[in-house]
């Protein structure tokens, strides 16, 4: 019996929008479930994205703009 493929988050679309479109969609969903590191108190899984571009720590309550998918996105730091 063949074995299924791995689709992760993006298993919900099935066989539509191409599979070049569900890689970059799962790429992006990983790192915005991922656990990132508050940048005023250091913690690690306190960050909660509010809406896109706007970040909120449950820890030390700061809110602060990012990326809209990462907390510090490449463009910004520059």
């Amino acid at each position: 019996m063949a074995r299924t493929k791995v689709t992760k988050s993006t298993a919900r679309f099935a066989a539509r929008y191409g599979s070049t479109v569900r890689k970059r969609v799962r790429e992006v969903e990983a790192k915005l479930r991922a656990k990132h590191k508050c940048p005023f108190c250091l913690s690690v899984g306190s960050l909660k994205r509010k809406a896109v571009g706007i970040w909120f720590c449950r820890k030390c309550g700061k809110v602060f703009a990012g990326g809209a998918y990462t907390p510090l996105s490449e463009r910004g730091q520059a």
